[in-house]
């Protein structure tokens, strides 16, 4: 991260303080005892809220605010910092600090008094989430601190939404050397009262240097979309599998460290199988898929996988379960029986959807987001064995199953046994069942498993969040939609037509525009990209799963509208909130992929998929602008964007077998002749709207070009320009380039008959400062002219010339590069009988004192 060394000193006023939080150690005790039995508070302002993280802390003692305008204005009035906490409902450590910081009088005393608290459902505002866990990364940055983001996310910030300072975890002590929250408050209130200038200077560089770190970066080196570059990521993901246990991402540096399931890279592994073969990618795949199945990361007994495993062997989890896990996880084991034959892939789908229907599907279809994490205030309790039990429950079968499932007296973790299985177990070639045995015995665990479901059912239950995501529902529902095709089973696909119903009838405004949260009969707050993205590719699946031209419609018309709302009319591609969003203190446009694919790259999928079916061409266009401008960070962190990968390979099979666009970039192609030899600025050919017409958004070059003479002269030569005109505050880069790097602007020639573009002359560029960056580029603005000779052959006398000029290059402004891109200049010309005379015409341009770079 690139800082200015004046930022530094400012920063380290706080360094001293060091609000890095901390770490969550799995198993860390919570004393219970301080909170237990005791009579909630009064209930403050997020009583009034409907989600489930929020009403948690609705008898804290602290006076909470929900985000919004209310809690800034108050902060600005009363001339205080904000407090920001940030997290989810299924977060166990949002829960203990819920318990024994928040739920603490004293520091609620402290908080109410001296700052104004603001708490926020990351899964209901991921933009508000996104943008300052991207501050609390920079403030680490800036102090130094090795410390990783994660939840709570607890920031300080002014009353403008300036982030001053931040942590994690805070306890409500000082203890082992780990800064308690009382210490945090107390340092900020006499910061805030004595430095406040200086604090605010410190706001104001971290939030520049947010926007910078969100800003969408320049592509100086454009980068081609072709198999070489989706191979390049390919081989990346699969040299990043842990070799013995698997798993993507690897660090043998960090072996020790914990493993999320990545389902994206894996799909996109598998995507790749299914069009080359290669027996080294296809085991490592097979060994994660194995190594997940059997681990404790999967829930053998009630289905469905928990969020990660916190050791490299798979074997003990973080115990929540997401429904965005489940979605992707069933489409992975999906494909890999498809792909396969491999049924035990088929069992983990089927359990993962049985869960799904039985936990986390609401009554009127919609899918519930998670389940919680711990029971009684410890994590995993509701999913843990011990030994002796086991022996009650199985009688005369315990020792077989305990045998199997790796069940101790003496537990690897704290809490109880976590039932796992060793994939080298597993009999025969297929693999196909995970119980450690033949058929008999497959049967007798088939029965002991649902022997201690129905005892794990009478344990207190998990909490529920019942908040319904119209983005995940899509996730959800295109996963069902799919592996009701591959596995064959049409209650599947009901399901996700229930689903798709219950979002288009009741998660949507009265325009229609999908809505991002459902909760306690309630819809509210602006969708993002993704909400779209999942969504439209939900429907997708189920009209190429049901065949009804319905699912394709509600499609089509929800990306028409993700289009108008989402689009960069400058840059291309989406943004993550729409333009009619809140304005937030940066605004983001990206194509990585996390624990969620990213918004963009499922768009670009969904707009190629959406190009074939409605042969609508515009899609498709849409599509390589979204993989084009990220084509560059793709080539440089190949592993960051596999769903962009996997639509780069979905663009490159649906065109032509040079990898190039057979459409035309731009569909403004005018054709014009030549005006009987008249000596006027005639034009031969042009592209792009006519000059008396206003350009359009996404226009940033207009073309036309010119002869020197009325027909071509077989056997001879004749002079042609091509005069560009540039969009106000844009500029394309020269030819040469300089830097070397970038995309120059080039001229090339199509001939049926042999006719010769050469010996051509670009003008000299202009120098243009390039930002966070000591490089010039030379650039062209304004109207540009491009000048060159065309050799006719002799014996294309008397034919006719249907000739083809296309211009590529690269616009760019201040803030950034758009993808390459050309557009063609198109015209039919006679060329004449060698010895016929030809006319000389536009004399006022091809005037040798006519400068040719105005």
């Amino acid at each position: 991260m690139k800082m200015l060394t004046r930022s530094r000193a400012l920063i380290l006023i706080l360094g001293g303080l060091i609000l890095v939080g901390c770490a969550a150690r799995q198993g860390d005790a919570v004393d219970s005892a301080t909170v237990s039995g005791k009579p909630r508070g009064k209930p403050n302002r997020l009583a009034l809220e409907t989600s489930p993280y929020l009403l948690m802390h609705a008898h804290n003692p602290v006076e909470w605010y929900p985000w919004g305008p209310e809690a800034f204005a108050k902060a600005k009035k009363e001339g205080k910092l904000i407090f920001l906490s940030v997290g989810y409902s299924s977060c166990y450590w949002c829960h203990v600090m819920e318990r024994k910081v928040f739920m603490n009088a004293a520091i609620a005393k402290t908080l109410n008094e001296n700052f104004v608290c603001i708490k926020v459902d990351r899964e209901e505002r991921p933009d508000v989430d996104d943008v300052y866990m991207t501050a609390l990364q920079v403030y680490y940055q800036m102090i130094g601190s090795p410390s990783g983001g994660g939840w709570p996310l607890s920031m300080f910030v002014t009353p403008d939404g300036k982030p001053v300072a931040g942590g994690t975890y805070f306890p409500p002590e000082d203890t082992d050397g780990a800064t308690g929250f009382p210490s945090v408050l107390e340092r900020l209130i006499d910061l805030w009262k004595d430095k406040k200038d200086q604090m605010e200077g410190n706001a104001e560089i971290i939030a520049n240097e947010t926007r910078r770190v969100m800003r969408p970066k320049m592509a100086l080196k454009p980068v081609e979309v072709n198999a070489a570059l989706v191979q390049k990521s390919f081989e990346a993901v699969v040299a990043s599998i842990d070799p013995e246990f698997g798993g993507v991402d690897f660090n043998p540096q960090r072996a020790k460290g914990p493993k999320f399931p990545t389902p994206a890279k894996l799909l996109f592994i598998q995507d790749q199988l299914n069009r080359q073969k290669n027996d080294d990618a296809a085991q490592l795949l097979d060994l994660t898929l194995m190594q997940m199945a059997c681990g404790g990361i999967r829930d053998h007994v009630g289905g469905g996988f928990h969020r990660y495993s916190v050791d490299r062997q798979w074997r003990v989890p973080h115990f929540e379960k997401m429904l965005y896990d489940q979605a992707q996880l069933t489409d992975l084991y999906a494909s890999a029986y498809a792909a396969t034959g491999n049924v035990l892939y088929k069992q983990v789908t089927e359990e993962i959807l049985q869960f799904v229907a039985r936990e986390l599907t609401s009554s009127d279809g919609g899918f519930y987001s998670a389940l919680d994490a711990e029971t009684n205030e410890i994590e995993g309790e509701f999913y843990v064995w011990e030994a002796r039990d086991l022996d009650k429950i199985l009688g005369p079968n315990a020792a077989a199953f305990k045998e199997a499932y790796h069940v101790k007296d003496l537990s690897d973790f704290e809490h109880g046994n976590v039932l796992r299985l060793s994939p080298k177990q597993l009999p025969g070639p297929a693999r196909d069942i995970s119980l450690g045995g033949g058929k008999s015995q497959k049967d007798e665990f088939s029965t002991a498993r649902q022997k201690l479901l129905e005892v794990r059912n009478q344990r207190p239950k998990l909490m529920r969040d019942e908040k319904i995501l119209v983005g995940w529902n899509g996730l959800m529902i295109g996963a069902c939609a799919r592996a009701g095709m591959k596995l064959e089973q049409p209650d599947y696909i009901r399901t996700a037509e229930k689903a798709a119903t219950f979002v288009m009838t009741n998660m949507r405004d009265q325009q229609g525009r999908l809505l991002h949260a459902h909760t306690a009969g309630q819809s509210r707050l602006n969708a993002y990209l993704d909400d779209y993205a999942f969504v439209i590719d939900g429907l997708l699946a189920l009209h190429d799963a049901t065949k009804e031209g319905k699912w394709l419609r509600a499609a089509r018309l929800l990306q028409d509208d993700q289009l108008k709302m989402f689009r960069d009319e400058t840059g291309g591609a989406f943004f993550f909130t729409s333009h009619e969003h809140e304005e937030l203190l940066a605004r983001t446009k990206n194509c990585y992929d996390g624990v969620l694919p990213a918004g963009n790259s499922v768009s670009a999928r969904n707009l190629l998929k959406l190009a074939k079916l409605t042969n609508e061409q515009k899609y498709n266009a849409e599509a390589r602008t979204i993989i084009e401008l990220f084509a560059s960070t793709m080539e440089q962190s190949p592993r960051s964007m596999t769903v962009l990968a996997q639509a780069a390979a979905e663009l490159l099979a649906a065109e032509t077998p040079d990898g190039q666009s057979a459409i035309s970039p731009n569909k403004d192609v005018i054709q014009a002749g030549v005006k009987n030899g008249q000596d006027a600025s005639a034009p031969l050919i042009q592209a792009g709207t006519q000059k008396e017409d206003p350009p359009k958004k996404d226009e940033h070059v207009r073309g036309v070009a010119y002869l020197s003479v009325d027909k071509l002269p077989a056997g001879s030569a004749c002079q042609v320009i091509v005069v560009l005109t540039v969009a106000k505050g844009w500029h394309i880069n020269a030819n040469p380039p300089s830097p070397d790097y970038l995309k120059p602007t080039k001229i090339s020639w199509k001939s049926k008959n042999g006719v010769e573009l050469v010996d051509v002359k670009y003008p000299k560029g202009f120098a243009f400062k390039i930002e966070d960056s000591d490089d010039e580029a030379m650039v062209y603005e304004g109207e540009v002219q491009v000048r060159g000779t065309l050799k006719v052959p002799k014996d294309a006398g008397g034919l006719t010339e249907d000739m083809e000029i296309t211009v590529h290059y690269q616009a760019c402004n201040e803030k950034g590069c758009l993808p390459p891109k050309s557009i063609k200049l198109t015209g039919r010309l006679q060329i004449a009988n060698q010895g016929e005379v030809v006319k000389s015409i536009n004399g006022k341009l091809f005037n040798p004192k006519i400068d040719s770079s105005r």
